[in-house]
């Protein structure tokens, strides 16, 4: 297949070793060189969307399969912003950091008619996904995000340390890592940015960012 890819090395590499080294890939950090690229690719696979949600220009009125990372905005949202003139399938997906490693793609689907072009494009990729509904937060990341942000909480008020909540989940409930562990993978931006997008989407206090975290993340954002 032909494949092209917007976004970072980290993405590119996570990616083919999901689908395959054997795809015919291009790619690009940067919409608007890679708007000349999208006409005549079997699939995009555009991790970096979400950071400048505006970029969801450079799809208008063009034909192919499209997956956004739809984690921090919906697909109803960039579909809106596009003036609701993207006339080809598109398709979220969880594409943070480490979160295609996991046995299947969370995948979300904009128009439920579009699910037998998902499935079989997923054929093609030779890789098993998992349908959501199209949420910011989506599955995964909403609920890892909130498990991390109530780590901050526990550190802030000093009732345990970080390495003593990463091994206490990691024993207690077989996670491949503990909270800490896994902001580091994930980065700490992007856990601020999800709960950040999910609490203003619901205004549930579950994802009321932690003073702690909010601190590490500014302080990164120098």
């Amino acid at each position: 297949m032909k494949i092209l890819i917007i976004g970072e090395p980290e993405n590119v590499t996570e990616l083919k070793a999901r689908v395959g080294e054997h795809h015919q890939y291009t790619v690009e950090s940067d919409h608007r060189l890679a708007e000349k690229f999208i006409h005549g690719q079997d699939v995009v696979f555009d991790f970096l969307i979400d950071e400048n949600p505006a970029h969801i220009e450079v799809y208008i009125e063009k034909a192919g399969t499209f997956f956004f990372n739809a984690v921090k905005i919906s697909l109803a949202e960039l579909s809106n912003l596009a003036e609701h003139r993207l006339k080809s399938s598109i398709f979220g997906f969880n594409g943070l950091p480490t979160f295609l490693n996991l046995p299947k793609m969370e995948v979300s689907v904009l128009q439920k008619n579009d699910t037998a072009v998902l499935e079989k494009i997923c054929r093609e990729l030779n890789t098993e996904f998992l349908l959501t509904d199209d949420r910011v937060g989506m599955v995964t990341p909403r609920v890892i995000c909130m498990i991390i942000n109530e780590a901050y909480y526990t550190v802030q008020e000093g009732t345990a340390s970080r390495e003593d909540i990463d091994l206490a989940m990691k024993l207690g409930t077989n996670y491949p890592y503990g909270p800490f562990e896994w902001c580091q993978r994930i980065g700490v931006r992007h856990v601020y940015e999800v709960l950040d997008a999910m609490y203003e989407d619901t205004r549930d206090e579950r994802y009321k960012i932690c003073s702690l975290l909010k601190k590490e993340f500014l302080m990164k954002a120098k």
